[in-house]
């Protein structure tokens, strides 16, 4: 009878979640960080009429994400770390599906302005676990390679599929819809992750370098409220050079604040790591050229063609397509040629892609200037970002893993903010008070110019300074004596097919 009772009280041990389902759940969360960035594009001008905004205020309603979002990352990552990369990825998730509902209901400006930024701020927490939760989950080799080829597929379609979904909605029903439709999903994806996804986490016996994550927020997001402003007022005018100075100053104070402290939230070492350092710059460099390529078409085809939104995304429904096929390739050239090569590779189609459409006329014509010179570029951006990312996570320790993956995503968000502005600023240079055709066509093609020089200065980069041998990068331990938990047992799972 004793033996019976001992019998009934043991419980069968769990089985570890499916691989694909983890990263499944991972790719999801990913999907509605990046979506978000470009979705409202198209609903601006209703919000304007239906909540009365004001030019910079619906400015803000795009940078009040963009900026909580890369302001934030960092300590997002880090935060996964130590605290459980599944907790993050909920607390995160949560908050971003909140905001939604909220920003959806706003009933005035000033609250959808709110609900945006704190959308960003969820972002920020949830996007470094999205990329830590899935590199724990797929051992590293093939099939971690196609694990983050699936991920930067999944993020770059959500970025592209942003302006025909939000064009869909906005016809449909309401601009509310582009915000509302986050609820359902992310709500489905929160009880989905909350059953399934496994927890894991490094660095115990470590606290959170609460110093060093608010210079470093605050550095970030002044700088980027700096960038923001140089299309409006400027790179010399003072509402631009002060914000971008005080940025820089916390910047500094934050470099140094990480040097000193026993405990920091960006171990400085970690740039010592080559694969960590050049992945990072070169995908800076790559996002500060690529980021504005659907800017810039969606405004070429709705200014200059005539293009309603939803046809300008249906127009580009090719381009989001070769992304895809992109980065989904990518796995299978890495392991012959080695992420350097793919990454320069990727980056020259890239850059030939962007030459082409800078010879884009007024009467463009769809197949040669807009689907052909799209696929060239966004074909180049999928073969680009999977090498980088995977060279970026394979350079880190373990323990630094969640910061790495905020690391690399700053880079790009970084990178593109930066990259979106100056752009910006070319484009109104060469078009002036003109509003016709013609002049912003010259405008337009002048960006996508200098974009394929900006590229190919990241060529060389890539050539430089990326690792560049076939096997894998071996991680490089840069915090003395830290405490390290066990990888979780979901990288014991029997399918690894993603």
């Amino acid at each position: 009878m004793l033996e019976a009772t001992d019998a009934t009280r043991r419980l069968p041990a769990r089985t570890p979640p499916p691989t694909w389902l983890v990263v499944a759940l991972a790719c999801a969360g990913q999907f509605l960080v990046v979506l978000d960035v470009s979705v409202v594009n198209v609903a601006l001008p209703s919000m304007r009429t239906d909540l009365g905004l004001s030019a910079q205020g619906l400015q803000w309603v795009v940078n009040g994400y963009a900026i909580a979002f890369a302001g934030f990352m960092l300590l997002g990552g880090r935060a996964g770390d130590l605290y459980g990369r599944k907790l993050m990825f909920l607390v995160g998730l949560g908050l971003f599906t909140l905001a939604s509902l909220g920003g959806g209901l706003a009933q005035e400006g000033p609250e959808l302005l709110i609900a945006r930024a704190v959308q960003g701020l969820g972002a920020a927490v949830l996007a470094p676990s999205t990329l830590t939760i899935l590199t724990a989950a797929v051992p590293e080799g093939a099939a971690r390679a196609r694990a983050i080829a699936t991920w930067t597929a999944v993020g770059a379609g959500g970025g592209a599929a942003g302006g025909l979904v939000g064009g869909l909605l906005v016809d449909a029903l309401s601009w509310r819809w582009v915000l509302l439709i986050n609820v359902p999903v992310g709500a489905v994806v929160l009880v989905c992750s909350l059953r399934w996804l496994p927890e894991s986490r490094n660095g115990a016996g470590r606290r959170l370098d609460l110093p060093g994550a608010v210079l470093v927020t605050s550095g970030l997001a002044t700088l980027a409220y700096g960038i923001s402003q140089t299309e409006a007022a400027g790179w010399t005018a003072a509402a631009t050079l002060l914000p971008l100075a005080a940025g820089l100053a916390l910047i500094g104070l934050f470099l140094l604040v990480e040097a000193r402290t026993t405990a920091p939230l960006m171990p400085l070492g970690l740039f010592r790591a080559r694969a960590v350092s050049s992945a990072n710059a070169a995908m800076f460099l790559s996002g500060s050229a690529m980021f504005c390529m659907w800017y810039f078409m969606t405004l070429y085809a709705q200014n200059v063609l005539g293009y309603s939104p939803l046809e300008a995304g249906l127009a580009l429904i090719p381009s989001s397509l070769a992304v895809l096929i992109g980065s989904k390739s990518a796995p299978r050239f890495l392991p012959r040629f080695g992420a350097r090569a793919v990454a320069v590779t990727g980056t020259l189609i890239a850059a030939s892609g962007f030459a082409w459409q800078s010879a884009m006329t007024p009467r463009g014509d769809y197949l040669t200037e807009i689907m052909f010179p799209g696929v060239l570029m966004m074909l180049g951006a999928g073969l680009t970002a999977t090498p980088l990312a995977a060279l970026a996570t394979s350079g880190a320790a373990p323990g630094e893993a969640g910061l790495v993956s905020g690391l690399i995503n700053t880079s790009r968000t970084m990178g593109g903010s930066l990259g979106l502005a100056v752009m910006s600023t070319i484009a109104a240079a060469r078009t002036g008070s003109s509003t016709t055709g013609q002049a912003m066509t010259e405008g337009y093609a002048l960006v996508f110019r200098t974009s394929a020089g900006v590229l190919l200065a990241g060529v060389v980069l890539m050539a430089l300074w990326l690792p560049g041998g076939r096997t894998r990068s071996t991680p490089t331990k840069v915090t003395p004596a830290e405490p390290t938990s066990a990888e979780p047992t979901s990288t014991e799972a029997t399918s690894t097919e993603v």
